[in-house]
């Protein structure tokens, strides 16, 4: 089985330019790799007003359980000033020892790995005693509408079930071996309105200056802090992104000042509970005459993104300890079980089974130059054919 090697795996993949909305042959070749290997392979494509059409793959071996799914995605970002590359982008060409192209950690090197760690564990052991899928997106470096949340719809509502899952996302901060992803924060987007009237800046007596009360929200979203952190998660931390009146004009007072703020949680608060508490704030600020002598309470609206994030932690021993002690066993050292970094597809996936999140270290990613130690595509190939043993083994346990 040519498929065994993950170095010509992921050149195969590279080499397909799936920047994201496009396919652009990534999940063909996928399919090429995985039937020869029994999997059933079914392609679907999503859609939604106002986001690209995407398309989508899901590949079983097997038709028992337990049964072990293996997540990650194609699509890949932009390559940038592509003349700025040491070598062309999608060439996936080989130098001193390591792999260059977009995507190579994130994360078609994670995906290369597994397919060749499910074809050595086929040689070695036979197929698996139960299943194993790959759900494979071609959205998640884009507006993650039409990928993962919708396939993992399409084959739960064809009956499809899952004991656990590793997603394949780039974990590892300097060296391979060193991370493990058991959770993730929560991400709640907002964006606040302050409404004022709009004058002439000689006459503020006139008007009323929308700055002025932009200042104190923002400041009350950003002081005190939300809470001190969690045995498993860091302090909740919100981020003002953006401030703008849209005024050209250094003697007008504008009409309305717009700020912008993303907050990372952790399982201190919901989305629901969180939300609460930022209105709270809010309102507090909005009565504060500090900067508004006189003024009544003021006037502002607050419009949330559609679709927060919420804040999960996986717990289930069998799918980590075999993970953990793979890692061990091949690298020599203890990963870290960690809940730091941004969101990933696993904020989907944790509503079907336990997951996790393994794969290539990631200090390239959607960088120019991307690219991966040939070793560490073997390291991470053998600690996925020697988690796949084990986890079959610790399923039932």
């Amino acid at each position: 089985m040519t498929v065994t090697n993950p170095i010509t795996n992921l050149q195969t993949l590279i080499r397909c330019a799936s920047v994201t909305p496009a396919e652009g042959g990534a999940l063909t070749a996928l399919t090429d790799m995985l039937a020869p290997l029994g999997f059933k392979i079914e392609r679907m494509t999503a859609s939604e007003p106002g986001t690209p059409d995407i398309e989508n793959l899901y590949a079983r071996l097997g038709t028992d359980g337990p049964h072990l799914m293996f997540a990650g995605h194609t699509d890949v970002v932009p390559v940038g000033d592509a003349a700025s590359w040491s070598h062309p982008p999608f060439a996936a060409e080989i130098a001193d020892g390591e792999l260059f192209g977009r995507g190579a950690v994130d994360m078609k090197g994670g995906i290369a790995c597994f397919v060749a760690a499910v074809a050595r564990h086929i040689e070695k052991h036979g197929k698996p005693a139960g299943s194993i899928s790959f759900l494979i997106t071609g959205d998640e470096e884009g507006p993650a509408i039409n990928g993962t949340v919708k396939l993992l719809q399409w084959a739960a509502e064809r009956g499809e079930t899952w004991d656990a899952s590793l997603v394949g996302e780039p974990t590892n901060p300097d060296r391979l071996g060193g991370m493990i992803k058991i959770g993730r924060r929560g991400s709640v987007s907002g964006t606040i309105t302050v409404h004022g009237v709009q004058g002439h800046a000689a006459y503020p007596h006139l008007a009323d200056n929308p700055v002025r009360s932009i200042i104190k929200l923002t400041e009350a979203l950003l002081d005190p802090p939300f809470d001190a952190g969690t045995d498993n998660f860091q302090p909740s931390n919100l981020e003002v992104t953006t401030i703008d009146v849209g005024n050209t004009a250094t003697n007008v007072i504008p009409a309305k000042a717009t700020a912008a703020f993303n907050i990372r949680f952790n399982d201190t608060w919901t989305a629901d509970t969180l939300k609460a508490e930022i209105l709270a704030r809010l309102d507090a600020a909005a009565a504060d005459q500090t900067l508004r002598p006189g003024r009544p309470p003021a006037k502002y609206d607050i419009v949330w993104s559609e679709r927060p994030s919420q804040v999960f932690l996986t717990r289930n021993n069998a799918l980590i300890a075999s993970l953990s002690s793979a890692i061990e066993n091949i690298t020599g050292q203890r990963p870290a079980l960690s809940t730091t970094g941004g969101t990933s597809d696993a904020r989907f996936i944790k509503d079907h089974c336990p997951v996790v999140e393994f794969g290539l270290v990631g200090q390239t990613m959607h960088m120019v130059d991307e690219r991966v130690a040939l070793s560490d595509l073997e390291t991470l190939t053998e600690i996925y054919q020697t988690f796949i043993q084990r986890w079959f083994e610790n399923a039932e346990l």
